[in-house]
């Protein structure tokens, strides 16, 4: 299994597929798939039938989950940047390497 470098609560932009250009932050990481759910980005429609919960049913409107190879992580300023680890004080941590920041 590889080593996800994205995480719940980054945020994030989408560098490929219908969404490019689209930023959002991580809802949650499906590390098993691969894939993030990101808010607002990839809405699809889904049907539901009635039960106690939703009584009338219909069509409800959710996030679908990205591939993470089309999201890329974004530094304080607003630019797209890789991830990369380094230890820093006897403790592992998340820097961008653009900028050289711990995220």
């Amino acid at each position: 299994m590889t080593k996800l470098k994205i995480k719940t609560g980054d945020t994030v932009k989408v560098i490929a597929g219908d969404h490019k250009g689209a930023e959002g932050k991580v809802q949650k990481v499906l590390i098993d798939k691969n894939k993030a759910i990101v808010e607002g980005i990839n809405m699809v429609k889904k049907h539901t039938k009635p039960s106690a919960k939703n009584p009338q049913g219909g069509i409800v409107e959710k996030e679908a989950a990205i591939h993470i190879s089309n999201l890329s992580l974004l530094t304080s300023k607003g630019e797209t940047t890789r991830i990369g680890y380094k230890v820093e004080g006897g403790k592992k941590v998340r820097f961008s390497t653009k900028s050289n920041e711990v995220i």
